[in-house]
Order: C-alpha cells, then structure tokens, then sequence
C-alpha cells in the first residue's frame, strides 16, 4: 500500500515518495509534502533547466542553483523558465 501526502504543489491528496529523494532537511520536506506526480514534473523541470542553461551537477554553484529553484518550484510556484525558452512544438 502506498502512503498518500497533502501534496503542497498540487494542493491536494496523492500518492508520495517512495524514499527521501534528496539530502538534508529539503529531502525530508519533500519526502513530507510531495507527491509522486510533483516530484515528476519537478524533475522534467529541472532536467529543462539542465539543458537551457548548460549547467553541470557537479559544479556546487550550479547545484545551489538547482536547489534554490527546487524550493521555487516544489513550494513557492514562482519557477521561471529559462529566458528564451521555447518548448517543442511551440516554434
């Protein structure tokens, strides 16, 4: 049976997390309150911010930088779209 949260990003009940999906007390909030379906959308969201704007998982800057949008994203719902972003299919 899986557990269900009050998704904060879609504000209402769904399926949660399997498992803390990040480190710290960001992972355990998330974990907490997000959903399956939020952490999916964040993660086709972060993997658009990858690719718009070169960044490297592996440099700490550019990871703050994911981080900071992650909490944007997930619980502030103020994310923006890297400039000149153009999804495909929209040209």
């Amino acid at each position: 049976m899986s557990r269900t949260v009050f998704c904060h990003y879609l504000q209402r009940e769904a399926p949660g997390l399997a498992f803390v999906p990040y480190p710290g007390p960001i992972g355990q909030r998330v974990f907490a309150e997000i959903s399956q379906e939020a952490w999916a959308a964040w993660l086709a969201h972060q993997t658009m911010l990858i690719n718009e704007n070169r960044l490297s998982p592996r440099d700490p800057a550019h990871r703050a930088f994911l981080e900071g949008e992650l909490q944007k994203f997930l619980f502030a719902r103020d994310a923006e779209k890297p400039a000149g972003f153009v999804a495909p299919g929209e040209a």
